[in-house]
């Protein structure tokens, strides 16, 4: 058992190192997991409030302008910021103008109308934890998503206006996303 001791405080001192004690209250910082991620935080919560970045490197970013940009909602310049998921690409006059720019193929990307709000367009998306999707543009105003590239196409059987690409072993097919609709066509690869 004497052989553990030297082990367990060595790994002690390297926690200690590592987390270090609060400067507000001098107790032990333990790693905590908030909604915008992990972050170092005082053990005495809610005592004491004190917190700082897991990587300290990320915390102190400033938008950085890119030249010669132009925002398309408002005509600002357009800034590299770092955000709750990341680095992206959004408009100086936030919180003003909430345009982001999102990756996208403009040559391959057929514009689908939303089926449900009919003013905007369904577009490729991705959650936080890395799954594609494709909503309506016009998020928050409307709320309509599907899991499958869309195909701007009517439903033979319910008339819904889109039908989504899915495929399943190997074969594509055009399936109706409407929940009472069992409408599926097999399509060659080559006409989408």
């Amino acid at each position: 058992m004497s052989d553990d001791t030297p082990l367990f405080n060595a790994k002690q001192q390297a926690l200690e190192k590592a987390y270090q004690t609060c400067p507000n209250c001098g107790q032990h910082l333990v790693m905590k997991n908030g909604k915008a991620g992990a972050f170092i935080g005082c053990s005495q919560y809610p005592t004491c409030s004190y917190t700082r970045a897991l990587h300290p490197e990320h915390d102190d970013f400033e938008a950085k302008e890119i030249p010669g940009s132009q925002c398309p909602k408002c005509a600002s310049p357009l800034a590299i910021k770092n955000g709750r998921y990341g680095m992206f690409i959004g408009c100086t006059n936030f919180p003003a103008c909430h345009h982001i720019e999102h990756e996208h193929d403009p040559v391959n990307e057929k514009h689908v109308p939303c089926p449900k709000c009919v003013g905007g367009e369904l577009k490729h998306r991705t959650s936080r934890y890395g799954k594609s999707f494709y909503a309506c543009d016009q998020y928050p105003k409307c709320k309509y998503l599907v899991n499958f590239k869309p195909v701007a196409q009517s439903c033979p059987d319910c008339a819904w206006p889109i039908l989504v690409e899915k495929s399943t072993r190997g074969v594509k097919r055009l399936v109706c996303p409407q929940k009472g609709c069992q409408y599926k066509q097999d399509i060659a690869s080559e006409t989408l």
